[in-house]
């Protein structure tokens, strides 16, 4: 079975093709900007394709000849300031984009799986399900809703996995996540500053590449929110690796977003139930403070 995987270089990129080679059932076909940060080559069963997706003929190209039986669209403009600073590189991104790769899978008749995001609500009722509402009130979110439409009326067979504040070990080339921020910050002797108004479900990103792959295999069809189970602050998150860590807890100060005047507007209370993906899929994540022992190789 052919895969394209698209944004592979990324954190979950990297480690959902790991786990699709640990499979053994795939030939995978990943894409990425600039060259290929995955430990993996034709050797594994995957090939690299240096692409930018915002070209709408290329990626759609792209497509129409690897013809795959499964596109996992993972790629995206996932910062939300960067989405508020550059609103034009947010819709090329993540509309045209997936406009683009949908209009491909049309021709070939190709199994969509959209990675979307909690950010489409608005934080006022969460957690949230999958029958909820959505209502972004950022550029982010406005831009990953308008996606997940696009894959809705496209005419395939589709799926769209949301997920929630991803966390999980530094793979090469990638950017700090939110765990891995803290506990540089900590092992640096930094104070810093954490939100205590804002409640998410933290999702370890080994959990979210399974749940993903669940998916998959299952042929399921519909919208799937993919999360940790336990909701917290990120204040309450932080304070979790500073004792896991045998940290000074007092090196953090707990604060309201208002505190950081960022352009991009936050939903205060996202996180999801996630009852359907345990139900349907056998989706089974793991404890929050056993995935940050994980990440922190404790």
């Amino acid at each position: 079975m052919k895969i394209l995987v698209t944004g592979a270089n990324g954190l979950l990129g990297q480690h959902l093709i790991r786990q699709l080679v640990e499979e053994g059932k795939f030939t995978i076909h990943a894409t990425g900007k600039g060259v290929s940060r995955l430990p993996y080559g034709s050797g594994n069963g995957v090939t690299y394709h240096n692409t930018d997706l915002t070209d709408f003929k290329k990626a759609q190209a792209l497509v129409e000849k690897i013809s795959p039986h499964i596109i996992i669209h993972a790629a995206a403009l996932s910062q939300p300031n960067d989405c508020a600073a550059d609103k034009t590189a947010c819709w090329k991104t993540n509309v045209g984009a997936t406009r683009a790769l949908v209009k491909g899978a049309q021709k070939t008749k190709t199994y969509f799986i959209y990675i979307s995001t909690d950010f489409v609500f608005d934080g006022e009722e969460g957690p949230y399900d999958e029958h909820a509402s959505p209502n972004p009130v950022n550029d982010y979110g406005e831009s990953k809703l308008l996606g997940e439409e696009i894959v809705e009326m496209s005419g395939l067979h589709w799926a769209i996995v949301r997920t929630v504040l991803v966390y999980g070990e530094k793979v090469p080339g990638g950017r700090a996540n939110f765990v891995l921020w803290v506990k540089e910050k900590l092992e640096a002797g930094e104070a810093i500053k954490v939100v205590n108004d804002q409640q998410r479900t933290p999702t370890y990103v080994e959990d979210l590449a399974k749940g993903i792959i669940l998916v998959l295999m299952k042929h399921a069809k519909g919208v799937y929110h993919i999360s940790g189970k336990e909701m917290c602050t990120p204040y309450q998150l932080a304070l979790m690796i500073a004792q896991l860590m045998n940290k000074d807890v007092s090196m953090i100060q707990p604060v309201t977003a208002e505190t950081f005047q960022e352009p991009a507007r936050r939903p205060l209370k996202t996180g999801f139930i996630i009852t359907k993906a345990v139900k349907e899929l056998g989706y089974v994540p793991v404890k929050l403070e056993e995935g940050i022992r994980r990440v922190l190789h404790l």
